[in-house]
């Protein structure tokens, strides 16, 4: 029963007695909508298939909400396609799965639905990792989806602290390319076989386009607009859809590849915000899916996107005469900021940068750790994370930490160190 796990809250480990129960649902829900449409929308799935997997993901909703509410394979399977807060049980607060739709109006997978499938799996993974969480989900489970912790670990094994900035760089900069490339990049073989091939929901007749923030293959779906067939290319994070990486192309007749035309963006800000904004006029040209490889989802979400606002604070702060140092102690947090005057003592600014999708997810994760787990004083968001900043700002101040955006804490630094930001 939920209500069995709801305690009243007079301190953290009260409090995480109280939400175990919580996470364990929203997690085994989610992971469950999240494979049944995955069943539902892959092309050339055998029926026979398709219907075991709907069944044991139904299967899978029912224990988590238990025998008090009861819900029909008819009602999942059109809540699949609906509001994913509505396969929780009464009485779990539903945080950032309210509204959330898991399949989208082109039949694809969301991209928040993977995201927040991810942010689970890994608040949940930390938690088990601090004996928060004993039992709740099991350890294989969670450890073979944590990808991105295998790859730190391949990279820094060695210990040496440049050949793990030049791995990572590599990672961020590179998340996919022809496999000529990707063999050239200074990464030790194991985490070059956590680049697979192009998804096939990225690839049109053979043909992918990569994302010009990210350099990661984006989403194609086609779709009729006044009986017209018309496709669509958009990034797979959806904030960079959102600045611009978005398109549209007409099919070709014959084996060519499709050209792409921009869709409507919003205008490049000014101010402060225009330091960090990322250049997306050049128009992604076509790319053969054939000897391309792409980096896998979880390590390009969870390394390459947040990775993109890391070294673009970095540089933009080290052209301005701070002192910057990427990952340092082999990733003990992401920057080291020393600021001040000229020929003054420098004082030391610890950064954790991070791109949830859920600022509640992220909040937990800051919870359960204490604050953060390196030593970080600040945790950074993206520009376009700036509404998660009062939700944070409220958790990190328990453990003596501050929140800010990239470029509001580039501007900060900058200011205390007495040169312009902008």
């Amino acid at each position: 029963m939920v209500g069995a796990t709801i305690r009243s809250v007079t301190g953290p480990m009260d409090e995480d007695a109280r939400t175990l129960g919580e996470n364990r649902i929203r997690y085994l829900v989610t992971r469950a909508a999240l494979h049944a449409a995955k069943a539902m929308t892959t092309p050339g799935l055998a029926p026979q298939q398709r219907l075991t997997t709907l069944m044991e993901c139904h299967g899978t909703v029912l224990a988590a909400r238990g025998p008090a509410s009861p819900l029909s394979f008819g009602e999942f399977r059109r809540a699949v396609r609906g509001d994913l807060a509505l396969l929780l049980p009464s009485g779990v607060d539903p945080l950032d799965l309210g509204g959330l739709r898991v399949v989208d109006q082109d039949g694809q997978v969301t991209e928040d639905a993977f995201d927040l499938d991810l942010e689970q799996r890994m608040l949940l993974h930390t938690l088990r990792k601090l004996d928060k969480t004993a039992g709740a989900v099991s350890g294989r489970d969670l450890q073979s989806e944590i990808e991105q912790e295998t790859v730190f670990m391949l990279l820094s094994k060695q210990g040496d602290q440049l050949a793990y900035e030049e791995g990572r760089s590599d990672l961020i900069r590179h998340p996919s390319g022809p496999v000529s490339a990707l063999s050239e990049l200074k990464l030790p073989p194991l985490v070059v076989d956590f680049y697979e091939d192009i998804p096939y929901s990225s690839v049109y007749r053979g043909w992918w386009f990569p994302c010009p923030i990210c350099r990661w293959p984006m989403r194609l779906a086609l779709r009729k607009d006044a009986g017209v067939l018309v496709g669509s290319a958009r990034c797979w994070h959806a904030p960079h859809a959102e600045i611009g990486a978005a398109y549209l192309f007409r099919p070709p007749t014959d084996a060519s590849a499709p050209e792409l035309l921009p869709e409507p963006s919003p205008a490049r800000p000014n101010g402060r915000e225009s330091v960090l904004y990322p250049d997306v006029e050049a128009l992604p040209e076509a790319l053969p899916a054939a000897a391309h490889k792409a980096l896998a989802r979880g390590i390009w979400r969870y390394t390459t996107v947040p990775g993109l606002p890391e070294l673009a604070l970095r540089d933009r702060l080290a052209e301005r005469g701070l002192k910057v140092q990427l990952w340092p102690g082999l990733d003990a947090y992401d920057l080291l900021v020393e600021v001040g005057p000229k020929r003054a003592k420098k004082k030391a600014f610890r950064v954790d940068i991070k791109d949830y999708t859920s600022a509640a997810m992220l909040a937990k994760l800051v919870h359960a750790q204490e604050g953060d787990k390196g030593g970080a004083e600040w945790l950074v968001v993206p520009d376009y994370r700036c509404g998660q900043v009062p939700l944070l700002s409220g958790v990190c101040a328990r453990y003596g930490m501050k929140v800010a955006t990239a470029s509001a804490f580039g501007e900060l630094v900058c200011e205390q160190s007495g040169v312009s930001w902008t």
